[in-house]
C-alpha cells in the first residue's frame, strides 16, 4: 500500500473515532444530567420533608409549653374542689348559730359537733392530697418536731414528747411546718 492510501484510510478512521467518542461523551453527559436531575429532585424532596418536620417540631414544642403553663396555673384545681365542701359546712355552722328557738347549751353542742365534723372533712381533704399531721405519738424527730420546752415527767423517758403546743404537717415526705412540742428531761 502506498502512503496515500494509508493516509486516506487513517483519515477515514479518524472521523469515525471522533464521532464515536463524541457519541460516548454525549451519552455520558445525558446520564450525568439525568442523575443530576434525579439527585436534585431527591434533595428538593428532602428539603421539603425537613421543613415540614421542623415546623411540626416547633408546633409540638409550643403546644407543650402552653400545656405546661396551663398545668401549673391550674395545678391546685383538684385541691380547691375538695375544700369547697368544707366551706359549705362552715357556712351551715354560721347559719345554725343564728337559729332561733334553741337553748344556748343545745346550740353550743350542735355547733361543736358541726365544727368537729367539718374538721374531719377538712383533714380528710388534706390527706387526700398528701398532707398529713405529724403524730404526737411518734418519737421526737428534730426534722419534724421543734422542742419549745423541756419538763420533768415521771411518765415519760428523757427525749419523749409529753405534749404538743401546735401540730406539725408534712406534704408527702417534706415538712410543711414543724410540730411545736414539749419533751421530757
Amino acid at each position: 500500500m502506498s502512503q496515500e492510501e494509508n493516509k486516506q484510510n487513517s483519515e477515514e478512521t479518524l472521523p469515525n473515532d471522533e464521532e464515536m467518542i463524541e457519541e460516548m461523551v454525549s451519552e455520558e453527559a445525558e446520564e450525568v444530567g439525568s442523575d443530576l436531575e434525579r439527585v436534585q429532585m431527591e434533595l428538593d424532596q428532602l428539603k421539603d420533608k425537613y421543613t415540614r418536620v421542623h415546623a411540626d417540631f416547633d408546633n409540638i414544642k409550643k403546644r407543650l409549653e402552653r400545656e405546661k403553663y396551663q398545668a401549673l396555673e391550674y395545678a391546685q384545681e383538684k385541691f380547691a374542689k375538695d375544700l369547697i365542701p368544707v366551706v359549705d359546712s362552715l357556712e351551715m355552722a354560721v347559719k345554725a348559730a343564728d337559729a332561733e328557738g334553741m337553748e344556748a347549751a343545745e346550740l353550743l353542742a350542735k355547733v361543736k359537733e358541726g365544727v368537729e365534723l367539718t374538721m374531719k372533712q377538712f383533714l380528710s381533704a388534706l390527706e387526700k392530697h398528701g398532707i398529713k399531721a405529724v403524730g404526737e405519738e411518734e418519737p421526737f424527730d428534730p426534722n419534724v418536731h421543734h422542742a419549745v420546752q423541756q419538763v420533768d415527767s415521771p411518765d415519760h423517758e428523757s427525749g419523749e414528747i409529753v405534749s404538743t403546743f401546735q401540730k406539725g404537717y408534712k406534704y408527702k415526705e417534706r415538712t410543711l411546718r414543724d410540730a411545736m412540742v414539749v419533751i421530757a428531761n
